[in-house]
């Protein structure tokens, strides 16, 4: 009687400990942080986050009538918090992932956290793909925060004799979802 009491207590505890951690595990990791300035680039309820991607790379600057251009192509890799590549960033702006699945976002809101680095962004999917893979397929908006540098070329510029500029920038990536959708 005692060992089935035992056997009986070990398995409420062994279903109590997995019950616990249930909600956790499937929490994803957490949004970031916004500052008072930049609550207008929050997602709207309802989404989680499911991938979180660090940014490295440049955001490219055409030669416009001799002024560098307001607008900007990124190129950059991101990387997951073990270093391992996530996705490439490019124009559009898209994020494709290594399992061939990409995003194309579209600029929502912008927020100037620190003057001297490009805005921290909300995008929202407006495409999304996963002909080889369905990392991304799923993603319903994109914020770009945390980003240092990147601010286009204040000096002047000759379209015939000026390469685009390349002005190298980083930022996190926050890649949200619907709640309760896959992953």
């Amino acid at each position: 009687m005692v060992r089935l009491s035992r056997l009986l207590f070990i398995g409420l505890l062994a279903a109590a400990a997995a019950m616990a951690t249930t909600p956790v595990a499937s929490a994803g990791p957490p949004g970031p942080t916004l500052p008072s300035g930049a609550q207008n680039i929050a997602v709207p309820n309802g989404n989680k986050v499911f991938l979180v991607g660090h940014a490295t790379g440049v955001q490219i600057y055409n030669c416009v009538g001799g002024t560098w251009s307001t607008t900007s192509t990124p190129r950059a890799v991101l990387v997951g918090n073990n270093d391992q590549f996530l996705a490439d960033h490019f124009g559009g702006p898209t994020w494709q992932a290594k399992d061939g699945s990409k995003v194309v976002g579209t600029v929502v809101e912008r927020a100037t956290v620190d003057p001297s680095a490009v805005p921290w962004l909300l995008l929202t999917a407006v495409a999304t793909a996963g002909p080889e893979g369905d990392r991304l397929a799923a993603t319903t908006y994109v914020q770009r925060v945390n980003t240092t540098a990147g601010l286009r070329p204040t000096s002047t510029c000759d379209p015939a004799v000026d390469k685009p500029a390349e002005i190298p920038y980083t930022a996190d990536n926050y890649f949200w979802k619907k709640t309760g959708g896959g992953a």
